[in-house]
């Protein structure tokens, strides 16, 4: 998911750089929810994984 999120940055700094900038915003929004759904499932799952752990001990 933060693949995405890089190649969509890339994408917008591109766009943006040579002018196109509908696409540069579209991308960059595009970016900022994927990084946005990565931040949170990174959360969630370091929470269960937490949880887990200290049933094991």
């Amino acid at each position: 998911m933060l693949k995405w999120a890089l190649i969509f940055l890339v994408i917008s700094l591109v766009a943006g750089f040579l002018g196109f900038r509908g696409v540069s915003s579209a991308a960059a929004t595009v970016a900022k929810i994927l990084f946005a759904i990565a931040i949170i499932l990174f959360v969630i799952f370091l929470i269960l994984a937490y949880m887990a752990g200290g049933g094991v001990i």
